[in-house]
C-alpha cells in the first residue's frame, strides 16, 4: 500500500506490518568492535566472521556496518526479555569463539578507547560507499557502536504518538546507558563521546513532530522522490517507526559491555513502550514538549551521565533533578507492567546499575588506576564475551 501526498508524492512507509503481529514483541540490535587479540586496536575482520556466519544458524542476524571493524547483531523477535537475552548470549558466544580462531577480541563499548577512525577500513558495499561518497567526513569519523531496540505497536498512528511520547524519556535512557568516556586516546569529558559523535550525521537526533502517520508517510515520501534519502532506514533519529518491522526502534543508548545490562534496558524500554500504548488506547492525550528543552536535556545526559541535573519537564516545574533520580521515579511506573510482561527480573538489574554506575564510569574507574587504555579495552573485551 502507499500514500499519495501532494503533488503526487508516493510514499513506501504505508507498507508496514503495524498490528500484523503481537503486540510488544521485542528485538535487540547490538554493534560490536573487532579488536586484535594482542595490541586490542580494531581490526578489520567482519567480512571472515560474515562468510563463516553465512552457514550457521546466525546468517540472518549477524551484519556487517560501515566500517570492517564493526559487526552488527540483531536478535529474532522474541515474545520476551528473556528470548531476547538468551539469543544475545548465543550470538556473543558464538561470535568470540570464531574471533579468537583468528586472533580477535570481542568488545562492547560505545567508543573504542583510543583506535582512530582513519585507521579504518569502510565496508565493500554499495550502502556504505555511497554513504561516504555523500557525508564524507561525518560518515568516516563515525567510529560508534550502539544498541537499538525494536517493540511492536499495534498501529501506525499508535508508533506515532508512543514516538512522540517517549522523547521526553531518551536523556534518561542515554545516562543508563552511557559507555564512551574515551576518544582517540583521550577522556572526552563525556558520559557518552558516542551520542556527540553520531549528532554530526544529518536527520540524526529527535525526529520532529507530526500529526499522524499519514503526514510522516507523506514527508518521507517527499524525501524519497526527491533522492534526498534513499528510503526511511536513512532517517537515523535516536527513535523511529520502522514500518518494514512493524515496531518502534529506540536508537539512543550506547551499547552495552554486558549483556545483563542490555537486558535490562530492554526491559526498561518494553516497559515503557507498553505503558504509553495502554495510555494511547485509552484515548489519553499525547504530552508533547518542546525540542529544545529535551535537546539540552540530552546533551546533559551525554555530558554526564547518571549524575545529569536534568529538567523535570514531566512535572511542569522550573527545577532540575538528576537522571538517577528521574529514573527511580519512572521503575515505580513500570514495575507492575515488567510482573505482567514477565521481565521483573532484567528490569530489577536497573535498579543494581543505578546504584553501582554505568559502563562509562565502569572504564573511567579503570583507567584512573594505571591509566592504561590498553587495560581497560581488555577489560571491555573480558566482560563483553563472558556471556
Amino acid at each position: 500500500m502507499v500514500a499519495t501526498g501532494k503533488g503526487g508524492t508516493r510514499s513506501s512507509v504505508l507498507d508496514h506490518r503495524f498490528g500484523e503481529g503481537p503486540p510488544l514483541t521485542v528485538g535487540v540490535e547490538e554493534e560490536y568492535m573487532l579488536v586484535d587479540g594482542e595490541s586490542l586496536e580494531l581490526v578489520s575482520g567482519v567480512e571472515e566472521l560474515l562468510d563463516e556466519a553465512a552457514e550457521s544458524d546466525f546468517a540472518n542476524q549477524l551484519k556487517p556496518e560501515l566500517m570492517q571493524c564493526v559487526l552488527e547483531s540483531g536478535t529474532i523477535v522474541c515474545e520476551d526479555i528473556a528470548g531476547a537475552a538468551a539469543d544475545l548470549r548465543r550470538m556473543r558466544a558464538w561470535v568470540a569463539d570464531r574471533a579468537r580462531a583468528r586472533g580477535i577480541r570481542l568488545g562492547a563499548a560505545g567508543t573504542h578507547p583510543f583506535s582512530l577512525f582513519e585507521h579504518q577500513k569502510i565496508t565493500a558495499r554499495d550502502r556504505y560507499r555511497e554513504l561516504v561518497e555523500m557525508l564524507q567526513y561525518i560518515a568516516r569519523r563515525e567510529l560508534v557502536f550502539g544498541m537499538h531496540v525494536h517493540v511492536a505497536v499495534p498501529s501506525p498512528d499508535c508508533c506515532l504518538a508512543v514516538m512522540e511520547g517517549v522523547l521526553i524519556e531518551l536523556p534518561v535512557l542515554l545516562a543508563m546507558s552511557a559507555n564512551s568516556p574515551f576518544w582517540r586516546g583521550e577522556a572526552s569529558g563525556l558520559q557518552s563521546t558516542r551520542a556527540a559523535i553520531f549528532a554530526a550525521f544529518p536527520r540524526s537526533g529527535l525526529p520532529p513532530r507530526f500529526d499522524d502517520y499519514q503526514d510522516y508517510a507523506r514527508a518521507v515520501g517527499f524525501m524519497e522522490a526527491t533522492g534526498a534519502i534513499g528510503d526511511y532506514t536513512h532517517l537515523w533519529w535516536d527513535v523511529r517507526p520502522h514500518p518494514r518491522f512493524g515496531t518502534l526502534e529506540i536508537r539512543v543508548m550506547d551499547v552495552q559491555t554486558r549483556v545483563e545490562d542490555t537486558a535490562a534496558l530492554a526491559a526498561y524500554v518494553q516497559c515503557l513502550v507498553k505503558l504509553l500504548v495502554d495510555r494511547f488506547q485509552a484515548g489519553e492525550p499525547v504530552l508533547s514538549y518542546h525540542r529544545m528543552l529535551m535537546a539540552e536535556n540530552k546533551f546533559l545526559a551525554a555530558r554526564y551521565g547518571l549524575d545529569a541535573p536534568l529538567m523535570d519537564l514531566a512535572a511542569g516545574k522550573r527545577v532540575k533533578m538528576s537522571a538517577r533520580t528521574l529514573a527511580r521515579r519512572r521503575l515505580r511506573d513500570l514495575r507492575p507492567i515488567a510482573r505482567e510482561l514477565g521481565c521483573s527480573s532484567d528490569l530489577h538489574r536497573i535498579d543494581w546499575m543505578l546504584e553501582n554506575g554505568t559502563g562509562a564510569e565502569r572504564q573511567l574507574m579503570v583507567f584512573n588506576a594505571n591509566r592504561d587504555l590498553v587495560e581497560v579495552t581488555r577489560e571491555i573485551a573480558e566482560a563483553s564475551e563472558a556471556v
